[in-house]
């Protein structure tokens, strides 16, 4: 079976985990620490906080922003459901701006529409879907006009760059950015996630908010007098100082992160050859064509999706699906609209509200990419393909 998404794992990366289990703490140690300075240096941002999973990494990242009652977090309806469940986390309102036809990211004409109806908007958070970074430079400007914070959902886009060439991440267009490293992402930590931010305070709050409300080795006591005993600090105390979580990866799963971290590039590079050899193949078709095709240099290509006209072949997208499966391919739908689940439907989100959203979903559908993917595999794929939509 050719699967939609697959990691990557060598023998350095089954050595990096052996090796801190037979020498280091398996967690809240010092591979932490220098997988956060890793990636910071990366993306040449100032301050890296790593959790549990990009899911933890978002809601942290909702809270740091300010997001509670009674103010709104926006968020495209193409996206996996962690990008909105943030803010509903966060105790906020959640609202969906439509995407952009081309790019499938969010527009930002319907963000402008979406800011002026909520005036009470505390973040945006742009979703870089499959890895093609948004258009931050009218987001921010239109998040700033509206007093919001942006938070770049980052989840696809580990080693994209803006049109300037500036690594996403940096920040430079939004108070944080969060990665994922779930196993078919561009590196695989297992599971985990990233938050990445210049803001001194927004980092110190996030090292809290991750650890139970507890950050024992920079923040200064509030109960002077429980912290000392003749002058000098009690060697046992630390203080909850707010409401946090325990979202803290382990030493375990970031000794395999930074294993994995070192082919990144050429992870990437492998994914743009592949993306290149499908859009030769697919730019020809009457009733099929790659749902992103501008920005290519840029990309991160964690997902290649096409948008298929079901309506004109002789296919439903289930049965496609099931046909490829029998051929050993298989596939997977990238996403199903937030709106368009019963959760959010019982809160009276109604998919039809969102046009551009809706025709993608009822077209798209993802194919094979990953470092592994042969060439022969991927003509395998292409070449079905084409012989069942063609």
């Amino acid at each position: 079976m050719i699967p939609y998404g697959k990691h990557h794992i060598d023998e350095k990366d089954i050595e990096a985990v052996v090796n801190l289990l037979r020498t280091g703490p398996l967690t809240q140690g010092k591979t932490v620490d220098i997988f956060e300075q890793t990636v910071a240096n990366y993306v040449n941002a100032k301050y890296a906080v790593a959790v549990s999973s990009g899911t933890a990494a978002l809601h942290l990242a909702a809270l740091a922003a300010g997001v509670g009652p009674k103010s709104t977090l926006i968020t495209s309806p193409i996206t996996f459901v962690a990008s909105a469940n943030a803010g509903i986390y966060a105790g906020g309102n959640v609202v969906f701006a439509d995407i952009d036809s081309d790019t499938i990211n969010m527009s930002p004409v319907a963000l402008r529409f979406a800011l002026e109806k909520n005036p009470n908007t505390r973040a945006v958070v742009p979703v870089h879907f499959s890895g093609l970074p948004c258009d931050m430079p009218a987001i921010k400007s239109l998040a700033d006009d509206a007093g919001a914070i942006v938070i770049e959902d980052a989840a696809h886009a580990l080693g994209a760059v803006y049109p300037d060439g500036r690594r996403v991440g940096c920040c430079s267009h939004s108070l944080m950015t969060v990665f994922s490293f779930h196993p078919v992402k561009a590196i695989a930590a297992g599971e985990g996630g990233m938050i990445t931010t210049n803001d001194h305070n927004v980092y110190r709050n996030l090292l809290r908010l991750r650890s139970h409300g507890i950050n024992k080795l920079d923040d200064p006591w509030i109960e002077i007098d429980q912290s000392q005993t003749n002058g000098e600090v009690n060697p046992w105390y630390y203080e909850m100082q707010t409401l946090g979580f325990h979202y803290r990866i382990t030493d375990i799963q970031c000794a395999l992160a930074l294993s994995q971290f070192n082919k990144l590039d050429q992870f990437i590079l492998r994914r743009k050859e592949l993306v290149n050899r499908y859009d030769a193949k697919f730019s020809l078709m009457r009733n099929c064509r790659p749902a992103q095709t501008s920005g290519r240099d840029q990309s991160g290509h964690h997902l290649y999706v096409l948008r298929i006209d079901f309506a004109s072949i002789a296919l439903s997208r289930s049965q496609l699906m099931n046909k490829l499966k029998d051929y050993g391919i298989g596939s997977q739908v990238h996403y199903i609209p937030v709106p368009a689940h019963p959760f959010y439907r019982q809160l009276g989100y109604d998919l039809e509200d969102y046009p551009n959203s809706l025709k993608y979903y009822l077209e798209c559908l993802s194919i094979p990419l990953f470092y592994d993917l042969k060439d022969d595999q991927q003509d395998k794929v292409s070449s079905i393909i084409l012989e069942l939509v063609g």
